[in-house]
């Protein structure tokens, strides 16, 4: 669990989480202002923290560096906001489990009405929207949705893919789905409801303006790699 500033909702995140599935919980806090760290050592599981803030890419990345150490199957990676209904982790990981995917996602756009009913706002409905049409059109994929905060990875894709050389901000999730893409490994979704609430965490519509941006660069560097014209750090080396 990447966390900041999210001491109200990480308890009822952990709470939710299937317990009989799951080997180990570790919360990696980046530099938050509020009590996440007291809030998540309270509930007795594993806490990392960052002694400046890093970024949320750069979260991610010692949540995954520390899960690889205890040698799992599979990673699940919950944003520990209480946005995305952690109870479904079983059937997230089910397509893993059986050899079907690699990677899993939790979609939160089924249908506009649902999406716009849990809460999210117009603006970045339709900006979600255009960026997935964008990434599909690229990437051959059929996805419902590519930012979710609600993720499953084989432990041999993040063993593969080179995160630790992907950005330390929000665009960490992009690469590594189409870092993942490159070397082969197949990406599938589910449905997951998910609400939006004051303490639900979210990014503004200027770092979602940098966001859209740095995804657009991101799929158009990954299409030059494919055509043969580019190399670059974050794909497998097709030279």
């Amino acid at each position: 669990m990447p966390a900041y500033n999210a001491e109200k909702t990480v308890k009822k995140t952990v709470d939710d989480l299937p317990k009989d599935l799951i080997s180990e919980v570790i919360l990696v806090d980046d530099a938050s202002r509020d009590k996440t760290v007291q809030r998540a050592k309270k509930m007795g599981i594993t806490v990392y923290t960052h002694k400046e803030n890093k970024g949320y890419g750069a979260n991610q990345k010692t949540c995954y560096d520390q899960a690889l150490k205890r040698k799992p199957d599979i990673v699940v990676m919950v944003h520990p906001d209480y946005q995305y209904d952690a109870k479904l982790v079983g059937v997230l990981c089910e397509s893993i489990v059986n050899g079907r995917a690699d990677v899993m996602l939790g979609s939160r756009i089924q249908t506009r009405r649902q999406v716009l009913a849990g809460g999210m706002p117009l603006w970045k409905y339709f900006a979600n929207r255009f960026l997935t049409l964008v990434e599909n059109l690229a990437m051959g994929l059929n996805l419902s949705e590519y930012h979710t905060g609600f993720r499953a990875y084989s432990s041999k894709v993040l063993r593969t893919i080179p995160y630790q050389k992907f950005s330390n901000d929000f665009i960490f999730d992009q690469q590594i789905l189409i870092s993942a893409l490159s070397f082969g490994f197949n990406i599938s979704e589910i449905p997951v409801p998910c609400k939006y609430f004051p303490e639900a965490s979210t990014i503004n519509l200027q770092r979602s303006l940098k966001y859209g941006v740095m995804t657009i660069w991101t799929v158009l560097i990954y299409l030059l790699y494919e055509l043969g014209i580019i190399r670059s750090s974050l794909f497998k080396s097709n030279w």
